[in-house]
Order: C-alpha cells, then structure tokens, then sequence
C-alpha cells in the first residue's frame, strides 16, 4: 500500500501555537500478559505445586501411600477443585468468538476487552490443568493438555498479528478512511506539540517504505517485526532529537506526550501500509489454531464425559476425603 503524505502541501506552514486545539493524550493499551489478573491465575497453581512437591516427584504407585493423595489426586479436593476451575475457564474461552459475532453484545464490554480476557484464561489454563491432572498426563486428558500448550503459545502470536490491524478503542477494526482521519489528526496534534510542521514530521517519522506485495507469510512475519524494531530505533532517536532541539526543546510530560503521539503515528502508518499482508497472514493463522483448540476441547469434553460416567468422578465427591 502506498504510504504517500497525508498533508498536503498548502497545510505544512509553519503551526501556530494556541489553545485551539488540545494535545491528545491517548492512553497506552494494557498488556494483559503483564497484568495481576494472570499474575494470580499463575500464581495459584504454582503455590499449590511447590507445597506438593513431594507428591508430585513421586511415582503413581507410591502416590497412592502419600498423605497429600486424599488432597491433590484428580478427584481429590484440591485436584477436583482446580478442574471444576478449568472447565469453567476453558467453557468460558469459547464465549470470545461468539462475542466477536455478535454486535448486539456489545453491553459486555469491547471486543479488545474480550480478546485480553481471552489472552489471560489461555496462557494460565494448562497450568491449572496441570494441577488437576497430578501433573501426569497420559490418554486423552495428555492429549488434551498438549493441545492447550499449543493453543496457548500460538494465541501468543495470535495477539501479536491482533495488535497489527488497525483498530478503534472497541477492538473492530478500522476501515482505511477512518484510519488515514486518525492519523491526520495525530500529526496535527504532534505538530502543536513538537512545533515543527506536519511535513517535517512525516519525514522524520517515515520508516522502510516499501510494500507488503507478494511476500511469503513467513516473509512477512518476519517483516513486521522488523518493522517494529525499526519503529523503537526511531523513537529513540526522536527522543534525542526533540528533547535537545535547538529554539524548542522538549522535557518531562512534554516530551512523552510527543514521543506518544509519534509511537501511535507510527503504528498506526505501518498498519495501513502492511493492513492487506497481516489480513492474510492472520487468515492462516486462524486455519493454522482452530483444529488444536477443537481437539483441546474435544479431549475435554471426552475426559469429563468419562469421569462423570465410568465414576472415577462423583458430584458429590466434591469436598470429600
């Protein structure tokens, strides 16, 4: 796609600062890999491995003469409890493509806030599963988990190729009008708050120019993250740059606010130019994820069906000794 300037060339006089228009301060989206909610999900699991240690490092048969058998055996208090926990999650799980679908849900909060809530349950789920599992996984329910693993790690760049679509604040994604308005109106704000002209920043702000056409998906992949590589060394040469600029330069709140604004320019230009090559790249990906997370479940459904049914599982087990 071409990455031709947005302002022309009667708009690139030089700004004139006043109180017409208010910097953007936009908010940096969470990562939801560094937040408490999978800090405590991760957590949890792990306590309850170092504190049964001496029960896991043994064999099965001499598990079934330890004292903490009763507790973390699979159907055991503590092992029944973090698999009812990973059923519920794992259910849980498969409300986020329905939610995707289905505008009119819209009252359950954004489809960004699905996909982190999403991102969190996946990457600490085969660790509580792995607890409810003795940490031995054989049959199906070792099926199951390798599937889990799979899933998780590639919902990792799942995310990644996520974050490269441009997108509004609700999580759907931009048309390239709404795009190209927004970044009108980030270089306009950058431009008041750096005070050089729109046509100054597009060339300081300019990164590798050349298109996405006909290049392989791993090609590409490997394209994007140098991309982004190249976008963290323009940022900080820009930090060098504005903060020791001649007649203007900018510190503290200042400083990061424009350095802000730059980092979301862009983005939010290399989105545009690479929008078709992620499309596509993203499309093998969900035909690349979808069969491991239907065996995942499969092999969960098949293990509940199995232990509620062959009886190594009671409902009223659960709390028992």
């Amino acid at each position: 796609m071409s990455s031709a300037p947005l302002i022309r060339q009667s708009e690139t006089s030089e700004p004139t600062p006043g109180p017409a228009l208010q910097i953007v301060r936009p908010a940096t989206p969470a990562d939801p890999a560094a937040g408490w909610p999978l800090v405590v999900l991760m957590a949890i699991p792990a306590l309850v491995t170092a504190w049964g240690l001496p029960y896991y490092a043994v064999g099965l048969a001499q598990r079934l003469r330890h004292p903490l058998h009763p507790l973390l055996r699979p159907s055991g208090s503590i092992g029944l409890t973090f698999g009812v926990v990973a059923l519920a999650l794992f259910l849980f799980m498969w409300l986020y493509p329905f939610r995707k679908s289905a505008r009119w849900l819209s009252w359950t909060g954004s489809v960004g806030r699905w996909l982190d809530v999403h991102i969190v349950i996946g990457l600490a789920l085969p660790f509580i599963a792995a607890v409810h599992a003795g940490w031995h996984f054989d049959g199906i329910i070792g099926m199951g988990l390798i599937a889990m693993v799979i899933v998780s790690l590639s919902g990792i760049v799942g995310r990644y190729l996520y974050t490269h679509l441009p997108r509004s604040r609700s999580g759907l994604e931009l048309s390239l009008e709404e795009a190209g308005a927004e970044r009108r109106a980030l270089l306009t704000n950058l431009s008041i708050a750096t005070g050089l002209t729109p046509q100054e920043l597009e060339r300081d702000l300019a990164l590798d120019p050349r298109p996405y056409d006909d290049m392989s998906l791993f090609a590409t992949f490997g394209r994007l993250i140098a991309d982004d590589w190249k976008r963290a060394a323009t940022l900080r040469r820009l930090e060098r740059t504005w903060s020791h600029s001649g007649a203007h330069p900018l510190h503290g709140p200042e400083l990061r606010d424009a350095l802000r604004l730059a980092r979301l320019e862009m983005t939010l230009s290399h989105q545009m130019r690479a929008v078709d090559a992620t499309r596509k790249v993203f499309a093998w990906w969900h035909i690349a994820h979808r069969p491991f997370a239907l065996t995942a479940l499969l092999s969960v459904l098949v293990h509940v069906v199995v232990a509620l049914w062959v009886g190594g599982v009671h409902i009223g087990s659960f709390g028992s000794r």
